[in-house]
């Protein structure tokens, strides 16, 4: 039997599934099709690639060796084939964008605003998601290019640095603390209430690191998964929340609380899997994300 694209296929769905019932539905196939041309790979690699003993179905040592490169294969024939269908004019042309939250709040307005102006022709698909997730797709081929922080970042992903986001403390216009006069000490937080992103964001993260050096512990009252759901609350309750001053800066209803000692700038960063094909709306979008950082007055990175 010669191998087909689609053995790879199926043996991979049916190790992502760990069930061939699971598989061939996910694969729009009979389950017997698919137990069938599994054997017919295993008979004609002279291996067992499943083991098929346990309430799961497992891949063996063999079966996890080649799922690795059918994995590999499957996602350079991708790349190859978008690569066969790039179109240098940027005419037409697709762009795979992951973020983390807080840029979907900032950011990716403006850069697909830009993008749209530039190039109507190129589609853009935008994924919010944690900066963990964004890097694991880069190496799984599912992004073209993720907006994130500065690392430490996976093998094999590579980043430039844009420019330096600064965050701080933000309540509603209403609230007690938004005509304080000056910082507000660090110390004081240890009687506040918060709303703040949950922790597997890298901006709560590096909150927790701010407030477990200075050894303040505020309530956290509401925990989000989006900028968006943060602003709504602290505009409609007496919590205030930390979010980047590019955030509230035109923000009518918000009002920024510095912090003493503020909290730690960091860099923000393009992302992309350092061995991956650039497609022309790639290169056209990296060099927009520059310009208008640039064009924005955005802090440069160190």
């Amino acid at each position: 039997m010669a191998l087909e694209l689609r053995h790879l296929r199926y043996l991979l769905a049916v190790a992502d599934h760990g069930n061939f019932t699971r598989a061939a539905e996910d694969l729009h196939i009979s389950q017997p099709t698919l137990s069938q041309q599994i054997r017919q790979l295993e008979r004609t690699l002279g291996t067992q690639l499943l083991d098929r003993t346990g309430r799961t179905v497992r891949l063996t040592d063999a079966g996890e060796a080649y799922a690795h490169h059918a994995r590999s294969a499957l996602r350079d024939l991708a790349a190859a084939e978008r690569a066969v269908h790039d179109v240098q004019d940027l005419s037409r042309g697709q762009l795979r964008l992951a973020v983390t939250p807080t840029f979907t709040a900032y950011l990716v307005g403006p850069l697909t605003a830009e993008l749209h102006t530039r190039h109507p022709g190129i589609t853009l698909t935008v994924r919010e998601t944690t900066q963990a997730d964004i890097e694991t797709g880069l190496l799984a081929d599912a992004f073209d290019l993720g907006i994130a922080f500065q690392g430490p970042h996976l093998a094999g992903v590579t980043a430039t640095a844009l420019f330096t986001e600064t965050l701080t403390l933000v309540t509603g216009t209403h609230h007690p603390l938004a005509g304080r006069p000056g910082p507000l000490p660090v110390r004081d937080l240890a009687d506040r209430q918060l709303a703040l992103l949950t922790g597997d964001f890298a901006t709560r993260g590096h909150i927790d690191a701010y407030l477990g050096r200075h050894r303040v512990s505020p309530r956290i009252t509401v925990e989000a998964n989006s900028i968006q759901a943060l602003t709504e609350v602290v505009q409609r309750t007496p919590l205030a929340t930390v979010l980047p001053d590019a955030v509230t800066h035109d923000h009518p209803r918000l009002t920024p609380v510095p912090l003493e000692p503020a909290l730690p700038t960091r860099t923000v960063t393009l992302v992309r899997r350092a061995d991956a094909y650039q497609s022309a709306a790639t290169r056209a979008f990296t060099h927009l994300v520059h310009d208008l950082v640039r064009t924005r007055g955005y802090t440069p990175a160190p």
